[in-house]
């Protein structure tokens, strides 16, 4: 039986599907890129970057986050950010990644929607090849901006065919409402994109229904604020609707006040699709297995609620029906071998 529940997450076999390649910019990474890009930042050393790191609400993250994404400028820049977060993600027993990435926070600044891109696919391909940890690419659109500039980009994701597989919604959540980009997901929809979209995280339940009514989400990021209205509860339960919550981010951006407030478990006790990752994990103190762990040290998740989540990760996916099933089967065949029988 399992005593100490981190060596028995660190070794679960998992999918992280709710993953900001941008968020994964640790400090170090963002000065010593900006030095190789001769980019003046507001920090200038690993501490002031750290110091910078205490957030009131989403958009003062926000605020942070694109400031340090000015680093990024070439097709390098972005496969090393990948990279390194595939080595980790390796150490960490994850073997499917759907990791979003926001084109306009950088074609804004100049650079080139296929200079982001093809860094990115090149550490993806990479990443299989030598760790054997497979990938769908998403898009990720950001709410603050208007739609035009969404349908935009994705004229330019187009060209790249079944390389980016899904278009997701993403940034600051209040005062932008699915309704806002009714036609941009539609269009998105037209051309052969998986959906998933942000929502319930700051705003309200309704947010979660105009995602999966108006946009067409098949997956919700977050979703947190669905036990406010039971109705959409029983639909999500219904229909599975797969839920991509974080929890080390909800708390370092006050959305929930401590880890132990979490509804995480009231949200697998209703019978939901719950998955757990780790958002931005540069920003919010811990990658996915160190999210594995906070929850179930604060909700008194024990192995088996681990490896149920783990389960729920590929399911969730977007892989294919066989490469499902022969994940759930080397998370089952993990949890046996640990004494906890999941079938």
């Amino acid at each position: 039986m399992v005593h100490d529940i981190r060596p028995f997450a660190l070794g679960l076999p998992k999918a992280e599907l709710h993953l900001h390649l941008e968020g994964t910019l640790e400090p170090e990474m963002m000065l010593r890129l900006a030095r190789r890009n001769g980019i003046d930042l507001p920090y200038q050393n690993v501490d002031q970057a750290l110091a910078a790191y205490e957030f009131s609400d989403l958009q003062s993250f926000l605020d942070l986050y694109y400031a340090g994404c000015a680093a990024l400028v070439t097709e390098d820049d972005f496969y090393d950010l990948t990279w390194a977060y595939l080595m980790r993600a390796a150490q960490e027993n994850i073997c499917h990644v759907e990791p979003f990435f926001d084109p306009q926070t950088h074609t804004e600044r100049g650079v080139r929607f296929g200079t982001v891109v093809t860094g990115i696919l090149r550490a993806l391909e990479d990443g299989e090849e030598r760790f054997g940890i497979t990938s769908r690419l998403i898009l990720a659109l950001l709410r603050d901006r208007p739609a035009d500039s969404a349908l935009h980009t994705l004229e330019h994701a187009h060209r790249y065919g079944r390389h980016i597989a899904g278009v997701g919604l993403d940034s600051a959540e209040l005062g932008h409402p699915p309704e806002k980009f009714a036609e941009v997901f539609e269009t998105a929809r037209m051309m052969g994109y998986r959906v998933v979209a942000h929502a319930g995280e700051e705003g309200p339940p309704s947010y979660i229904t105009g995602a999966l009514d108006i946009l067409g989400a098949e997956r919700i990021d977050h979703g947190i604020r669905c036990l406010e209205d039971p109705v959409l509860v029983k639909r999500l339960a219904r229909d599975r609707v797969p839920l991509t919550v974080c929890p080390l981010s909800n708390v370092r951006l006050r959305v929930v006040r401590s880890l132990a407030a979490h509804p995480l478990k009231q949200m697998m006790d209703a019978g939901l699709t719950v998955t757990i990752n780790s958002d931005d994990p540069a920003y919010f103190g811990g990658y996915l297995t160190d999210n594995y762990v906070a929850a179930a040290e604060a909700l008194h998740l024990g192995p088996h609620e681990l490896a149920r989540l783990a389960e729920a990760s590929f399911d969730a996916s977007f892989l294919d029906a066989d490469a499902k099933d022969q994940h759930v089967y080397a998370v089952q065949q993990y949890a046996k071998r640990h004494g906890i029988p999941l079938s």
